[in-house]
């Protein structure tokens, strides 16, 4: 299928996308449900078009700026937000926090020409579980919609070290500051989240903790409740500022 959207490509593109945590295979009987974020309506065109030739995928509605985006996140409740992240009214980082209020379930991948750290240390804080760039494939695109719905998250490979640089910078910084003291995490906790920063999955971690699934589900779980943070993603940022994990 030819081009019809900015820069994304259906040739095999030279990287993939990054990705993390579960990725057990989904079970899911409904199409998942996504909402498409724009400022240009060819664009967002272009993304229907494409995954309207996948069948476990449907765009439910779309929006143009950040502002209609919430309104029609509530009303819709999609499975899935597809955002950019610089638009007119109101931008999608800013969105991210008011569309996880209005529709608690959805999982925002942002998709933007925007490589700047800035937008992507703040897009995860505001609870985005995504971030990729224009320029992947249309292919990726589906397939990474489809990965963060089974609860993984996902992003560029070009951005994710950008994120492991800052990960080592934060962890630098917090020599030369005064921290407030993390929230005490069990033991077991702990081990989880250790686990959770190398990349594994439910299943793997499970496995190696001689666990059962849903209880690493529900370990994930109280770790996000007692950090008050919304994705595995900020839950290692978190950890790894505040020296809770030791990287080496």
């Amino acid at each position: 299928m030819a081009d019809s959207f900015g820069p994304m490509h259906d040739e095999d593109a030279d990287d993939g996308v990054v990705g993390m945590g579960p990725d057990e295979g989904s079970s899911r009987q409904e199409p998942i449900r996504v909402l498409v974020v724009d400022d240009h309506a060819l664009f967002r065109r272009g993304l229907e078009i494409v995954l309207a030739a996948e069948e476990d995928i449907q765009v439910v509605g779309e929006a143009g700026d950040g502002a209609e985006a919430v309104e029609k996140a509530a009303d819709l409740l999609p499975d899935i937000v597809l955002m950019d992240v610089r638009m007119p009214k109101r931008g999608g980082i800013e969105a991210c926090t008011s569309i996880k209020e209005v529709a608690p379930s959805a999982k925002i991948i942002m998709l933007t020409i925007s490589d700047e750290e800035a937008d992507l240390y703040d897009a995860i804080k505001a609870g985005a579980t995504g971030y990729l760039l224009k320029e992947i494939s249309t292919d990726e695109v589906a397939t990474a919609i489809r990965a963060v719905a089974d609860g993984q998250s996902q992003i560029s490979p070009s951005m994710a070290s950008k994120l492991l640089t800052e990960f080592k910078s934060m962890i630098q910084r917090t020599d030369e500051r005064r921290l407030v003291p993390a929230p005490r995490l069990t033991d077991r906790e702990l081990e989880v989240l250790k686990l959770v920063a190398t990349g594994m999955n439910n299943r793997d971690i499970a496995k190696e903790l001689f666990i059962s699934e849903n209880t690493v589900k529900n370990h994930v779980r109280n770790i996000l409740e007692k950090l008050q943070l919304h994705s595995r993603m900020e839950a290692v940022v978190y950890a790894m500022r505040e020296k809770i994990l030791e990287i080496r």
